[in-house]
């Protein structure tokens, strides 16, 4: 899902599409991110505190990651539309 690309060899219209594919997993990444949140609140009530603490540590990296490759994308983009 997540992959090392080297943004500074694409194209500026495969850096566009990179963007709308990231814009239409939002939602489901969200979705996703929530789901293991929900899963943390009812096993933290409901069974112990290893695996709450997991699945938060676990949702928090995949949103960071998806963040940063996000912001990366905008900032090859936003770098590549000031140079013209």
């Amino acid at each position: 899902m997540f992959s090392n690309k080297d943004y500074s060899k694409m194209t500026l219209d495969e850096l566009v599409s990179e963007e709308k594919k990231m814009k239409s997993q939002r939602i489901t990444m969200a979705v996703f991110i929530g789901f293991l949140v929900g899963i943390a609140i009812y096993s933290a009530t409901h069974q112990g505190f290893i695996l709450p603490v997991m699945l938060l540590i676990g949702s928090f990296l995949i949103g960071s990651r998806y963040a940063k490759k996000r912001k990366s994308i905008q900032a090859e983009i936003s770098s590549r539309n000031t140079v013209r």
